[in-house]
This record gives C-alpha cells, sequence and structure tokens, in this order.
C-alpha cells in the first residue's frame, strides 16, 4: 500500500513511519519538518492547513495519524483545533481521496478518569471524564474517528501506552530530566502496576493494525498495546533512571498531598503559564499512584501481533543507547 504517516517527524511517528517502510509499504510522511525517515516522501504542513492536508493524502491508499499536540499544558484551544478539528480535517480528506483504511493513534487517556485500572479492557473514550486538555481532546478525536468507520472506509483506533526506548524525549527524557534535579518524586510506595509499551513494540502494532484495519473483528474497535509486563512504577522509574546513568528517585510523597499540589501548579499556569511544563499536574500525579494496566488478549488476538522486545531488554538497549541493543 501507499500510506501516509503524519506526526513521523517525533519519536514514535519516526518509528512508525520505519516499520511501515520496512514491512514493504511506500511511505508518505506529514509534519512541519522533515521526517528524517529513509525511503520516506515528505509532505510538509500542519494539521490546521486544510489544503496541506488534501494534498497530502492525494494518491495514498491508507493514513496512520499521530501528529497531536502532546502536553501536561498549554492552551486548550490549541488542543482542540490540533487534535479534534485537525483530525476532523484529515478524514474529510482522506475519504474525498478514496483513502481505504485510517489507524487513528490515540491514548488509553481517552478512558482514564482518575481510578485504578486493573486488566482493563480498551473502555470507550470519555472526552468529557477524561483528564486533562489532551486526553479530553483525543478522547473527542478518536470518537470521530470511529464513527467515520463505514464500508470501504476502514477505521481502527490503537492506543499505545506509555511509549518509551533509546532518543524518546518524551517519557524517558522528562524521566531522567526530573530525577536530576530531584523532582521525581515516588507517589505513596510507588508500587502501583503500570504498563508501559517499547517502541519498536509499538511500531510494530501500528503495522498490524494497519494491515488488519479491514478485518471484520477489527475495523471500527479501539485497542490498547502494552508490552503486557505490567510493573511498579517505581521499579520501572528506577530501571530507567539506572539506565540512563541516574540515581534512581528516594523522596516519597503522599499521593493525596501531590494531587492536591497539582491542582494548585495547574490553577497557577492558567495564570502564569511557565516556559517549560508545569512540575506537577492533577493528572500526572494520578498516573503515578494508580494502576494502569490492560488485559492484551484480545488486542493480540484480533491485529495477530505480540510484542518482540521484553521490559529488560529494552532496559538493556536503554542503556546501551541503540534501539536493537547492539
Amino acid at each position: 500500500m501507499r500510506v501516509l504517516v503524519t506526526g513521523a517527524s517525533g519519536f514514535l511517528g519516526r518509528a512508525t513511519a520505519a516499520a511501515v517502510r520496512d514491512a514493504g509499504h511506500d511511505v508518505r510522511t506529514f509534519q512541519r519538518r522533515p521526517s528524517g525517515v529513509d525511503g520516506a516522501e515528505d509532505a510538509l504542513g500542519t494539521m490546521t492547513d486544510t489544503a496541506a492536508v488534501a494534498r497530502a493524502v492525494d494518491g495514498v491508499e491508507a493514513v496512520v495519524h499521530l501528529a497531536a499536540k502532546v502536553s501536561l499544558a498549554g492552551d486548550p484551544v490549541d488542543f482542540a483545533r490540533i487534535n479534534v478539528a485537525g483530525t476532523s480535517a484529515l478524514l474529510d480528506a482522506a475519504r474525498a481521496a478514496g483513502v481505504g483504511r485510517f489507524v487513528f493513534v490515540s491514548s488509553p487517556s481517552v478512558a482514564h478518569t482518575g481510578s485504578s485500572l486493573a486488566g482493563a479492557a480498551a473502555d470507550p473514550a470519555e472526552p468529557t471524564a477524561a483528564r486533562g486538555h489532551y486526553a479530553r481532546t483525543k478522547a473527542a478525536a478518536e470518537l470521530l474517528a470511529l464513527a467515520a468507520d463505514e464500508p470501504g472506509f476502514a477505521v481502527v483506533a490503537v492506543r499505545p501506552h506509555l511509549v518509551w526506548g533509546p532518543g524518546d524525549t518524551q517519557l524517558v527524557g522528562r524521566i531522567v530530566d526530573r530525577a536530576r534535579t530531584g523532582r521525581l518524586p515516588l507517589l505513596d510506595s510507588g508500587a502501583a502496576l503500570i504498563d508501559t509499551l517499547y517502541v519498536d513494540n509499538a511500531a510494530s502494532a501500528m503495522v498490524a493494525a494497519l494491515e488488519h484495519a479491514a478485518d471484520d473483528a477489527v475495523h471500527g474497535n479501539a485497542y490498547v498495546v502494552t508490552n503486557g509486563e505490567p510493573r511498579p512504577v517505581g521499579e520501572l522509574l528506577a530501571g530507567i533512571c539506572t539506565a540512563s546513568g541516574i540515581p534512581a528517585p528516594r523522596l516519597h510523597v503522599p499521593a493525596a498531598l501531590a494531587r492536591a499540589a497539582g491542582s494548585v501548579v495547574e490553577a497557577v499556569w492558567r495564570v502564569r503559564p511557565g516556559a517549560d511544563e508545569p512540575p506537577m499536574t492533577r493528572f500526572l500525579a494520578e498516573q503515578l499512584s494508580t494502576a494502569h494496566w490492560f488485559d492484551q488478549r484480545r488486542t493480540r488476538a484480533d491485529l495477530r501481533w505480540t510484542p518482540t522486545v521484553s521490559i529488560d531488554e529494552g532496559l538493556r538497549r536503554l542503556r546501551s543507547g541503540s534501539r536493537t541493543g547492539h
């Protein structure tokens, strides 16, 4: 197939575009700057430029949509404009161009309302109950995408959970930066079980969703994708810090206190936003203190996919700085 991958200059987007290419498909990418993916055709533009979006989908047979505004803070108008309106414009352009498959890359946060998730399924997205501008707008966009599923236009939503690996400036970069400066506390005992997803596994799951999107059991559905190896959050943070050559966090803070502090920081940030992301938000406190791991049986059966890189192998690769472990 000729496949458009949006957001391919980002960590997961670049890995996904490369994996789609390696699976034998022709790849066009769409984002604000060159993707750096060998063999891909770059189409430059933004999700808010409908003419550029229409040009990007012209002549492609499938779309993998990763482009989004991802942040713990920011203007809610920007989140809605890029994540919701941008997705709507891409869906319209894709259908007009005769695209047959559309993989919407979402997030488990679209169905996370603050309580623990233990062995959870891919519950319906909840735009009004999800936590934070990013999660709420991604939830609304996911609902738009799945509602567009129809004969000849197969749509599937994939929710990768906490993607990480060498070269990651988001999850790994933030953990390392906060730990290095003493701003990464363990909430309560650090024992909450969470799932994560090594980047190569995430990319291969996107390829699986793309190739099986038209299957009767798949299109119109949402799937959470993880390594399927829930670990205590304190253990995961320690593993990432150790692999990055810095001491693991030792400071323990009550989760209730962190949530309260996060609410206060969010209120201050709305009035006087800082140059960087806030040191704590209520959503971040919930993520660090509540269990969130997911039943992977349906994901693996429907997408005919299994992860190939374990968390321990991923940490070894993180330590060596190589995606392949060499």
